[in-house]
């Protein structure tokens, strides 16, 4: 009996810890884009993260339980894995806060609340080492033709725009980009837009060659 109730009040105190909020923690969106899929936070959830960006992928794989490994080397600790793909001489994995590639490592990165952080598999340009393009979706409000087609036809438009963010955070139209409904349904944007009716609650995210795929919005 003592020994149920011993075990019962450890196993109290370790969830307590788990669950409790961190002490001066900050809440910060997350999302992690594998190298084939997302891993986690397609929509960008809110988390609480102790400090850095490396705390976020932290509270990330946490949170969604996928595996990542880090090395400690001569500059510090670094993430030489995530999910199922290890780095290679040709990618590896990168981070952006706020769209922006932070010259430091995530470790060294102190985030304040809000803040955006994306972990996401990168191939290298062989030439310039650049990373890819980020693609990010956001909402765009009707056009004055598009309010008429609405009016007459009484049926809803969602209008989205997706935008390419090269490794400073520097955003331009993401020419070419193609909008993911669902699991099927796929739509060419015209400069890096494009308007499609109601989705039946399916998410809505985009994608274009070379670069990393979009957040993605109902």
């Amino acid at each position: 009996m003592r020994k149920r109730i011993l075990v019962t009040v450890v196993v109290s105190v370790v969830l307590a810890g788990v669950f409790a909020p961190l002490a001066g923690a900050v809440s910060v969106s997350v999302r992690v884009e594998g190298k084939t899929r997302n891993i986690y936070g397609p929509t960008r959830p809110r988390l609480q993260v102790a400090s850095t960006a490396l705390d976020a992928l932290v509270a990330a794989a946490n949170k969604g339980e996928f595996y990542y490994h880090l090395v400690t080397g001569s500059l510090g600790s670094y993430v030489d894995q995530i999910g199922l793909y290890p780095a290679t001489s040709a990618g590896g994995w990168m981070f952006k806060v706020n769209g922006k590639l932070p010259p430091v490592g995530a470790g060294q990165v102190t985030l304040r609340s809000g803040a955006r952080v994306l972990w996401y598999w990168a191939g290298f340009d062989p030439v310039t080492f650049a990373g890819p393009k980020t693609l990010s979706l956001t909402r765009s409000k009707l056009s004055r033709s598009e309010r008429t087609r609405v009016r007459r036809s009484h049926k809803k438009l969602y209008c989205y725009a997706v935008s390419a963010q090269d490794d400073k955070g520097v955003s331009t139209r993401a020419l070419g980009a193609v909008l993911r409904v669902g699991s099927r349904r796929a739509v060419k944007t015209k400069k890096g837009r494009a308007c499609i009716r109601a989705h039946a609650g399916s998410l809505v995210w985009a994608t274009l060659r070379g670069a990393v795929r979009s957040n993605a919005l109902p």
